[in-house]
Formats: structure tokens, C-alpha cells, sequence
């Protein structure tokens, strides 16, 4: 995989998770949120030399973006960010949200096809969303194979640098396909296949 520069926009559950697994593997990222850098100064220190907070627009102009927000803060969190310009965005949100747990309105539509609205411009990779956060920043090879992670997206180039970085961090990865298909299969609620913990035998 080309060297990238990694941002997260979110530093919730999942946004940690993700920060904290590309910190075990020796891979710099900067993280964002709305509250702003100096919010996530106990964070980072964790994940030092690895992680570095900066702000929203900071992480927003890295080759790519790992987005981990609560759903209805989407649209304010992805307003007024600089323009994707083809850059890759990895959309880890589901349509779901604590401390409900109601399922979004999505009127018909895939989460993902929401979310590509909101990044124009972006090629979207859905993936890194079908896993708990205690899974997906703990050792992916503890049960004697590689931890599986879904991915999928209309960019095969886009997909291909996913599937790398999926593959550096130690997980299996499987393509689903497109995002009309393999985002269906991922979303939760709705798909088939979150919160399941599949392991790859090599």
C-alpha cells in the first residue's frame, strides 16, 4: 500500500477503536472531534508518537478518512469541511444511536447513500462498521485465524487501499461489492451480517 495520511472524524467508541488498532500497528493518524483537539489531549498521549489530535478540518484533508459519528450529528459534523476531491472516506456509521437504539428514518435509502450525500465528491468505502468496538481494537488473530472485515464501494481503487490497510492492521478482508449490495448486507439494523464475529482458518 502507497503511504497514505490517515484522519478520524469521531472519537467515540468506534473512532477510538479504529485509532487504537492503527496505534498497535505502528500507523501515525490524526483524530477529530467537535469538542476540539484540546479535548482528546488524554487520548492521544495514550496513543503517543502514534496519534495526534487536530481539528475537524485537519483530519478532513488526509488521503483518508475514517467518519465515526453518531447519526444524527452527521450532517452538522460533514458541513463546511474542505472539498473531498476524490479522496477515500470510510464510512464506520450505522443509522443507530445510544441511548435508544432506535433505528433512523432513512426513508428507503441505505445508510451509505445517505452518507455519500454528504461527502460529494468522496469515494465512499463502507467498512469497519459491522464489528463491536471491543472487537475491532483487540488482537484481529487471537482465535488462531484473522478476524474478518467487510468492506465495500463503487471505487476499485478505493477499495483496494481499504482492503490493504485492512490487511496490514492483520484482519481478513472480503469485498461485498458494490455499495448498493455490500452496504445492505453490513448496515445495522437491517443486514445480515453485523456484530457477527467471523475468523479466516489460513
Amino acid at each position: 500500500m502507497q503511504i497514505m495520511t490517515i484522519g478520524i472524524i469521531g472519537a467515540g467508541n468506534i473512532g477510538a477503536a479504529i485509532a487504537r488498532t492503527l496505534a498497535r500497528n505502528g500507523i501515525s493518524a490524526v483524530i477529530a472531534n467537535s469538542r476540539g483537539p484540546v479535548s482528546l489531549e488524554t487520548f492521544t498521549a495514550e496513543l503517543a508518537p502514534w496519534i495526534s489530535a487536530v481539528s475537524m478540518e485537519e483530519a478532513a484533508k488526509a488521503d483518508m478518512v475514517f467518519v465515526a459519528v453518531p447519526w444524527s450529528k452527521l450532517p452538522q459534523a460533514m458541513s463546511g469541511l474542505p472539498d473531498w476531491n476524490g479522496r477515500i472516506v470510510v464510512d464506520t456509521n450505522n443509522p443507530i444511536e445510544a441511548p435508544l437504539f432506535k433505528p433512523a428514518d432513512l426513508g428507503g435509502r441505505l445508510s451509505s447513500e445517505i452518507f455519500a450525500d454528504l461527502v460529494p465528491g468522496a469515494r465512499v468505502v463502507k467498512a469497519f462498521n459491522h464489528l463491536l468496538a471491543a472487537l475491532l481494537q483487540s488482537d484481529p488473530q487471537s482465535e488462531g485465524g484473522r478476524r474478518v472485515l467487510f468492506y465495500s464501494g463503487d471505487d476499485d481503487s478505493a477499495k483496494a487501499d481499504v482492503a490493504a490497510l485492512i490487511d496490514r492492521l492483520g484482519f481478513f478482508g472480503i469485498d461485498l461489492g458494490s455499495l448498493a449490495v455490500g452496504a445492505k448486507l453490513a448496515q445495522f439494523p437491517g443486514g445480515s451480517l453485523p456484530a457477527i464475529n467471523l475468523v479466516k482458518f489460513d
